[in-house]
């Protein structure tokens, strides 16, 4: 970051994750697989799904109302609101502007922001650039998804990945050396295709032979997606930690994109941190995309596994295709 920038850090996380609990055997019943099957090739036995009554701005505000509590923060202070998600309640208003009412934040400038699973690295370094200039000093960062609204129940290659849930951390100034210390994000377009909903949009609008086919729902590229996460979840990590002159053996905490236990594995084979210092709960999850990083995130403070003074990285990839890491010197103390 910009040596004469105001540093970024957290002051309070949350989560929230339905109550419905999706096992494995229950997808047995469903469509043509098995527990062995999927934890072999995912490492996820369960996954949380909305009822029909919830939206992802439901989810937003729990998770948001947990953040602000955690980091003794009124609604009313906040500056602004970056959401993160991929399944809107509707393409517009955004769900920004629908958790700004709901909280009562009523000083709040609201926006969504979208790179799929890399959604919340992304919101961070957006509203870091905002806490960096001074423009803001309280912004809210949720990232929210509401598979199973887009998951073909049919298709059981993907119906058995996917979970949803929403994470929340409450950002503002901090003291200098502390919170955000460095960012890499990257994108590459041509990948676009491995991992995209076909129709709903202006190219393919959604119409009865495009539900007919599936068309509205989300389609992946399994084999090619994993190629593209490992190789670069590895180099987002190796320049978010080179950037502030460390070597990955100095993190505390890596906190990877939940996508697949195969896919962190085979990224921290290349890193070689010890298992106890990468978190993971897609066991419990499922791939919830944009909310993958801040559940886990909020997860790890309340277990106490992040102290202050950790070296944290985050990191993910997603649809776009997107991805990214961010370097973190963890301190949850407002600068006065």
């Amino acid at each position: 970051m910009k040596e004469n920038a105001i540093s970024a850090g957290f002051f309070g996380t949350g989560h929230f994750v339905p109550e419905r609990v999706l096992t494995n055997a229950d997808l047995e019943k469903m469509v043509d697989t098995s527990d062995e099957w999927i934890v072999t090739r995912s490492g996820i036995r369960e996954r949380r799904i909305a009822d029909e009554s919830m939206t992802t701005s439901d989810m937003c505000y729990e998770a948001s109302l947990r953040a602000l509590a955690d980091g003794d923060v009124n609604a009313s202070e906040l500056d602004l609101i970056i959401v993160c998600t991929v399944t809107p309640d509707y393409a517009f208003p955004s769900v920004s502007c629908l958790l700004q009412d709901r909280l009562g934040a009523s000083r709040a400038a609201a926006f969504d922001l979208s790179a799929g699973c890399t959604g919340f690295v992304y919101g961070v370094v957006t509203a870091a650039q905002f806490i960096g200039t001074g423009l803001y000093k309280k912004v809210l960062v949720v990232g929210a998804e509401m598979l199973s609204s887009i998951t073909n129940w049919k298709d059981r290659s993907t119906c058995v990945l996917f979970g949803d849930g929403a994470g929340a951390a409450v950002m503002g100034p901090c003291e200098k050396g502390s919170g955000l210390l460095s960012a890499y994000l990257g994108s590459d377009g041509s990948l676009g295709p491995l991992l995209c909903l076909p129709a709903g949009g202006t190219k393919e609008p959604i119409t009865e032979e495009a539900m007919a086919l599936g068309r509205d729902k989300l389609y992946m590229e399994g084999s090619e997606v994993f190629k593209v996460a490992v190789r670069h979840m590895e180099a987002a990590i190796r320049n978010a930690v080179e950037a502030i002159g460390e070597e990955v053996s100095a993190i505390d905490l890596l906190i990877p994109h939940q996508a697949n236990r195969r896919i962190i594995d085979a990224v921290n084979k290349k890193i070689g941190l010890p298992e106890d210092n990468v978190v993971i709960n897609l066991d419990r999850y499922g791939n919830t995309s944009a909310a993958s990083v801040p559940i886990a995130l909020s997860e790890a403070v309340q277990d106490g596994r992040l102290q202050e003074g950790d070296l944290l990285v985050m990191t993910s990839f997603g649809a776009g295709m997107t991805w990214g890491a961010v370097a973190v010197r963890w301190n949850k103390k407002e600068l006065s």
